[in-house]
């Protein structure tokens, strides 16, 4: 299981929380002054969840004012990019003359080496904050901070995609170990670092890997969007995303996998999950295989024992009978 510390500010005496919850921002991305008219009984919920050199941390609090001034700067600067996915209220910030607002789905930008303020509105808010080392964005520092106090929207595009990545994430941490949690951040930083880019038009100053990386991503994305369509091949993919047919296969190569052995597990995954659901049991089996891409009956029977050793009328009995009744794991999983 990934490495998760939870605080809450309600498990502390009221005269102690909103000290608390400053020094535990502070340390989550660096010392700042923060006010807030709920001071008095302040009410705040952090999840701060370890991704190697890189932090991400839902979080749900009361009305709130960040500062961090110029003097807090030269004291005290981890170098790190912020970003926070507004889930639920409204927040503005400024930078001496700029002024952006932030509404839901939108995505706000920051950095620990400038000076800045930040408000919510007078309701909680809840985000999904990342906290990304300097040195791990791929691009120039100077084109990188040219992104910081953008608004990017997190409903399209790639911002959508980190948005999705994060939601996922921070929903369930559970199925990830220990060694998973450097992976994920390098999965973070180069959705930050395509962000940015794209946020530039500047998806040419992408490292070679970096870029591949953030390619597969998208891919992978479209794949899962389009496993009910019996015509995804690999052919249509590399189509879609004006690419030859031999890039996409050293692009999945590189992860260890065929682009169409990928299509295969996926849909047997998302199968598994519909057989052992209780709210699908009327459906027929070959009802799920068409929804999930496979036209012909005996080969997805075939494929499904091939993967899990049981043929999916036998395993949709287990699950009735609470034998097997987990949905989730097997080819696909990640």
């Amino acid at each position: 299981m990934l490495h998760e510390s939870v605080f809450r500010t309600e498990e502390l005496p009221v005269g102690d929380r909103f000290e608390a919850w400053t020094e535990r921002l502070g340390r989550t991305h660096a010392p700042m002054e923060l006010d807030s008219d709920r001071a008095a009984d302040y009410r705040g919920h952090q999840r701060l969840i370890g991704l190697g050199d890189v932090t991400i941390w839902p979080a749900t609090f009361d009305q709130l004012v960040f500062r961090r001034t110029p003097k807090l700067v030269r004291q005290s600067d981890p170098e790190v990019y912020h970003l926070s996915l507004l889930h639920r209220g409204v927040g503005a910030a400024s930078w001496g003359r700029e002024h952006i607002a932030y509404e839901v789905g939108d995505i706000h930008t920051n950095c620990s080496s400038r000076a800045y303020e930040i408000a919510t509105g007078s309701e909680p808010v809840s985000i999904v904050g990342i906290e990304v080392p300097r040195t791990l964005v791929a691009l120039p520092a100077r084109s990188a901070d040219r992104v910081i106090g953008s608004r990017i929207s997190g409903r399209e595009g790639l911002g959508a995609l980190l948005a999705q990545f994060l939601g996922q994430l921070a929903a369930d941490t559970s199925p990830y170990g220990p060694s998973d949690a450097p992976r994920l951040g390098n999965v973070v930083t180069d959705l930050v670092t395509a962000l940015f880019a794209h946020a530039l038009d500047a998806e040419s100053q992408l490292t070679p890997e970096t870029h591949s990386r953030a390619l597969t991503l998208r891919i992978k994305d479209f794949i899962r969007r389009h496993l009910g369509d019996q015509d995804l091949t690999p052919a249509r993919v590399a189509a879609a995303h004006h690419i030859s047919r031999s890039y996409l296969y050293r692009l999945f190569q590189a992860e260890g996998i065929a682009v169409s052995s990928y299509i295969r597990d996926r849909r047997l995954a998302g199968a598994r999950r519909d057989l052992a659901d209780p709210a699908l049991s009327a459906l027929p089996v070959h009802a799920v295989a068409a929804r999930w891409g496979f036209p012909r009956a005996a080969e997805f029977s075939r494929a499904f024992r091939t993967a899990y050793g049981v043929t999916p009328g036998a395993f949709r009995d287990q699950a009735r009978c609470g034998e097997d009744g987990s949905a989730g794991g097997g080819p696909g999983a990640n």
